[in-house]
């Protein structure tokens, strides 16, 4: 008896990479918005917090284009965040009515503890990846996002 092997041209496509990032990323911020949830902080503040760590003294305006959420909505998470201490807010130097935002001791104190979630997750998804490997597709996503980034002023 012969066994048909099935052409080429009914296999099914291989998954497109943009498909298979975007489901990495739905199931990372799954897994980071219930971890960040048991220290309080969802998933656009810890970002704030994450890039104020970086780089001090940005605006509401600018956290908001980092995080990918509207003005409005980071108006909200900053708010949150001020109250709760975690970041002070002080007037621009050149004036006018921006405000700087600015991790306080409490605020690097609760990244911290959330960066330790992250770790963790992060552990998880690259279980089986060998170092070279993971090293790899960090400096490709970087390429890959930068193009992007890059692309999009044009």
């Amino acid at each position: 008896m012969t066994v048909r092997r099935p052409s080429r041209a009914s296999q099914p496509p291989a998954a497109r990479l943009s498909y298979l990032v975007f489901r990495l990323e739905r199931r990372i911020r799954a897994r980071l918005d219930e971890a960040l949830s048991r220290h309080g902080v969802t998933t656009p503040a810890y970002m704030a917090l994450s890039e104020l760590r970086m780089r001090d003294g940005l605006s509401s305006a600018e956290l908001a284009r980092i995080a990918f959420v509207t003005p409005q909505a980071m108006n909200l998470v900053i708010r949150d965040l001020e109250q709760r201490e975690l970041i002070r807010r002080d007037p621009h130097p050149d004036g006018g009515r921006v405000l700087c935002a600015r991790l306080t001791r409490e605020g690097l104190s609760l990244l911290r503890r959330c960066d330790r979630s992250l770790d963790a997750i992060e552990a998880t998804m690259l279980a089986d990846v060998d170092d070279t490997t993971g090293k790899t597709l960090v400096e490709g996503l970087t390429l890959c996002a930068r193009a992007l980034h890059t692309d999009a002023g044009r």
